[in-house]
């Protein structure tokens, strides 16, 4: 792909995420306005809007994916794997801010989520064995908190750069946000 194309398919893609997660029936010819791109340009690359919105889909699990394997959950020390893995997926919630709980239906994104999900749940496994979080919590709370927590950082404190935020969502983790 010519790197004017590769440019204007990520234009295309991020600008469609960010108005998808503003309005779910945002149009092909918005989007397309919005990145600033030809209407046909975007057809000529998806047959119709269904399969841009999975190419939007398709983006942002490809950037979890990327950031889950930079974290190195399997062998960076805890601590640090954990701040990356906020970091990244702070960054990947700020760059495609769409919500994936549209495309569950597709078993491919199903298993895809859950291949992910289980990943980082080896990961707080693995914290909680190396005393890095309680082991005294039910069984996936700490799973249940974390995206969320990411998710309002990523929106919440815009001003901050990712890895700032990161020392936010960390630092809530870790101490939670009662008086020592």
């Amino acid at each position: 792909m010519r790197a004017d194309a590769t440019r204007n398919l990520e234009r295309v893609l991020s600008t469609g995420a960010r108005l998808l997660a503003d309005d779910p029936s945002v149009s092909v010819a918005a989007i397309a306005a919005a990145a600033g791109v030809d209407r046909r340009t975007v057809y000529r690359r998806f047959a119709s809007r269904e399969e841009l919105l999975a190419a939007v889909y398709q983006a942002r699990y490809d950037a979890v994916e990327e950031a889950i394997a930079g974290a190195r959950l399997r062998e960076a020390p805890v601590a640090v794997a954990l701040h990356l893995y906020v970091e990244g997926i702070i960054a990947v919630n700020r760059k495609w801010p769409v919500e994936t709980s549209r495309m569950l239906a597709e078993e491919t994104i199903r298993e895809r989520r859950q291949g992910l999900i289980d990943e980082v749940g080896l990961f707080l496994r693995r914290a909680t064995d190396d005393g890095l979080l309680r082991s005294d919590l039910p069984p996936g709370w700490v799973a249940t908190l974390l995206p969320p927590l990411m998710l309002h950082a990523a929106e919440e404190l815009s001003e901050l750069s990712a890895a700032q935020a990161a020392d936010v969502v960390v630092d809530t983790l870790l101490r939670g946000v009662g008086v020592p």
